[in-house]
């Protein structure tokens, strides 16, 4: 067997093998280029031959990435490793080089071989998915900084506009703010104008709002001089123009998602979860994925979600902690749809509030209750089952703790 560290860069890999002795059988940098990786694949057929690729463990500090692809259509199997892991195996005088970070995976994969997970890629669908969600992900926390500017944009000359619509990205709160950058020119319009405005932008009960908009704007309000005005609005214009296209392709995104989601044998599955609704639904499945063996039991998916504490123990010091090495994107997804089924889930809302009065924050008791949810979903993964609230609160029940 043959142990490869990929010590992989921007621009660059570098590469070292070495045999189930030890034995340091060569070393390579390749540009990270077709030419490259055609370079890397002859230099590992010159070692392992053309039919024991199975042979090779290739360890790389990355589970993702056009290096990670190319070895997987390759048909050599991937080892992904915490890219801390190198930091644990370096010497003690800290030398440190890409070649010497290479050597280190390679020697890492030889000695931690029995306790690596082979890195499976996922189903087309559930790849897709992953990438859309993670993808709108992405820009609703860009949609999130642009709101939170235009809100204090509009907190320093305009704050009567917060109070006319329920959310400051809707369609028509944007559209109202373009006809009407400043407070004086919103107060010059009819109620017939305003409400024209709410209609061109799609807002349903048009005739209804404008009225009431009408009287909040003519209700004593604080003001701003002159030149803070003209300054944000100019400010306030901007930030709605990159908001805007934005917040269409949110949208946008949310139809295809749900799309393809339907298409997936589980979504009836993630569907059936209390409050998962449009969005956590999909992104459930894309992190958790559909390959029946990937967690060997719940505790593998409560550590990948990191809802599962770490304990440090030192002496006579104990202390359980919070696990931080874990996949973020399904750790937030997880944790959003706990704090979210405290909504409707009795039992989530009551297991909720019982931490609380324990005096836990409310960051570590939706925690728990994510941590609750990952053993829920493992069962329902491994049955093919929908969520059904009466089957878990009998079997809550069959093992609570019966008092004396």
């Amino acid at each position: 067997m043959w142990f490869v560290g990929l010590d992989w860069a921007d621009e660059h890999h570098d590469i070292c093998v070495i045999t189930d002795a030890g034995k340091q059988i060569g070393s390579l940098r390749i540009a990270h280029t077709p030419e490259g990786f055609q370079d890397l694949k002859d230099f590992l057929l010159s070692i392992t031959g053309p039919n024991r690729k199975e042979e090779v463990v290739c360890i790389v500090e990355t589970n993702h990435g056009l290096l990670i692809a190319w070895l997987l259509e390759t048909g050599y199997p991937v080892y992904p490793v915490n890219p801390k892991t190198v930091d644990r195996h370096r010497s003690a005088s800290g030398a440190k080089t890409d070649k010497i970070d290479a050597y280190l995976l390679a020697k890492h994969g030889r000695s931690e071989i029995a306790d690596m997970r082979r890195l499976e890629p996922d189903s087309a669908i559930v790849a897709e998915l992953k990438a859309l969600t993670r993808d709108q992900d992405g820009l609703i926390r860009s949609q999130t900084r642009l709101v939170n500017q235009l809100t204090a944009c509009l907190k320093a000359y305009y704050p009567v506009a917060l109070h006319l619509f329920s959310k400051v990205q809707q369609r028509c709160t944007l559209a109202f703010l373009q006809t009407y950058p400043t407070p004086q020119e919103a107060m010059a319009a009819s109620i017939g104008q305003i409400a024209q405005v709410l209609k061109e932008a799609g807002h349903p009960t048009a005739n209804k709002v404008a009225p009431k908009i009408f009287e909040t704007l003519h209700q004593p309000q604080l003001t701003a001089d002159a030149i803070t005005t003209r300054t944000k609005a100019r400010l306030m214009l901007v930030l709605v123009k990159q908001l805007q296209p934005l917040v269409e392709e949110i949208a946008h995104y949310d139809k295809v998602i749900e799309e393809l989601f339907l298409t997936h044998a589980d979504s009836k599955m993630f569907r059936s979860l209390p409050r998962a609704g449009k969005r956590l639904a999909p992104r459930l499945l894309a992190e958790i994925g559909d390959d029946p063996d990937r967690y060997a039991d719940a505790a593998s998916l409560q550590a990948l979600a990191g809802t599962s504490p770490v304990l440090f123990e030192s002496g006579n010091y104990s202390k359980p902690h919070r696990r931080y090495a874990c996949s973020k994107p399904l750790r937030n997804a997880l944790q959003q749809f706990a704090w979210q089924s405290t909504q409707t889930a009795g039992w989530a809302r009551d297991y909720y509030r019982r931490k609380r009065k324990e005096g836990k924050s409310h960051t570590v008791a939706v925690r728990a209750l994510a941590n609750v949810w990952a053993r829920i979903l493992f069962a329902m993964r491994s049955s093919h089952s929908c969520y059904c609230a009466a089957t878990f609160e009998d079997a809550q029940r069959k093992h609570a703790p019966r008092a004396a």
